[in-house]
């Protein structure tokens, strides 16, 4: 198993930016060329929900309410992956998390990204 920790997150107003950033430093840089690597996120009363994915070959997916304003990205060799979160409105509002998909990874404590109106 791989344990990751996310950074990188805060408080900004409607409109803002924030750069998501994820690690996994006890793993082997396998475990970013190997599996696709995802961001997901938890609001408080809401179950966690996919945002984005990016394969091994770097084709990304993403939500369609982030689609055109947010951005995933990884870094093989320093064992990182990211999120560039541009235009961010109030519902983007939860604790952002990195996952592995496919391996039952357990999840990290995530960062929080509150949004102001």
């Amino acid at each position: 198993q791989v344990r990751f920790v996310e950074s990188g997150g805060g408080s900004v107003q409607a409109g803002g930016s924030l750069l998501l950033s994820c690690v996994a430093p006890r793993a082997i840089t396998s475990v970013f060329t190997e599996f696709p690597l995802a961001w997901y996120r938890q609001a408080p009363g809401k179950q966690r929900e996919l945002v984005a994915t990016i394969t091994t070959n770097r084709n990304t997916n993403y939500a369609d309410s982030v689609k055109g304003r947010f951005t995933i990205s990884k870094d093989n060799s320093r064992k990182k992956v990211y999120l560039q979160m541009n235009n961010l409105k109030p519902d983007d509002t939860a604790v952002y998390y990195c996952h592995r998909e496919g391996p039952d990874d357990p999840w990290g404590q995530g960062t929080q990204v509150t949004v102001s109106s």
